[in-house]
């Protein structure tokens, strides 16, 4: 029986600890294809180059280097190199974490989410720090979580977005399925100018802060255990639907 296909993926680049131990990880089950970026990818959000034409360099057997996004390089392996579909897609692990309304931002999970489009269970790893420490304990959490996955399935139209604290593994206190939840960021529009007098504008400002809330996914980091947050593809506020109908507008 051949073994399960996984395909690896980040936005970090290519060169980065945190694929290089994802893709170990993913080694002890199954077979590994890595296709990522050459260069950071960072809040690249569900991006496709439509208009330059992407090269694929192959750096040793079984990683390659896309000079694009999380997304095209999902879609390229998938769509026309790997030769078969893969059994499961993972993206990470990202220095840094996607909690709350950073998945909307967040390469790491546009490319498990491209998987997900693509009918494959998908799955996006993070660390919690920027500066993280135990990016050994965050990959030994992706492999139990992707054993689980491959052994048991999940479902249909679901990505699942896994931040991890970064401590020992030992220290962690359990996994928690969590809600996403709600990011104040703190961003703040730059202007400078280059040594030629032109003008330019630089998005920075402080470290963004979250809305205190139960059942999030903030709430798990702060309480050292894993978050894994089920991503739906149907983006559909149903409530609101009910909401425009008692007052709909009228052509």
């Amino acid at each position: 029986m051949a073994k399960p296909l996984i395909l690896v993926t980040n936005d970090d680049g290519i060169r980065t600890d945190g694929i290089r131990l994802l893709a170990e990880a993913m080694s002890l089950l199954g077979d590994v294809a890595v296709y990522a970026p050459d260069r950071q990818q960072s809040a690249v959000g569900h991006g496709v180059s439509l208009h330059k034409p992407l090269r694929v360099a192959e750096l040793q057997q079984g990683w390659y280097m896309v000079d694009g996004t999380p997304t095209d390089c999902v879609m390229l392996a998938v769509r026309a190199l790997l030769g078969r579909r893969p059994d499961l897609v993972v993206s990470g692990i990202n220095t840094g974490p996607n909690l709350g309304d950073d998945v909307t931002y967040s390469g790491t999970v546009a490319g498990a989410y491209e998987g997900m489009l693509l009918g494959l269970p998908s799955l996006a790893f993070s660390s919690a720090s920027y500066d993280p420490q135990h990016l050994d304990s965050a990959a030994r959490v992706a492999g139990r979580v992707a054993g689980h996955v491959l052994a048991h399935g999940m479902p249909e139209d679901t990505t699942l977005n896994v931040n991890i604290p970064d401590c020992p593994y030992e220290q962690l206190k359990g996994i928690a399925i969590t809600r996403m939840g709600r990011r104040n960021y703190e961003d703040e529009i730059l202007r400078r100018e280059d040594p030629r007098g032109g003008v330019y504008y630089w998005i920075g400002g402080a470290a963004p802060t979250h809305v205190v809330e139960s059942g999030t996914d903030f709430e798990a980091i702060e309480s050292c255990q894993v978050s894994i947050t089920p991503l739906h593809r149907d983006l559909t506020n149903l409530n609101a639907m009910h909401q425009l109908f008692e007052h709909q507008p009228e052509l």
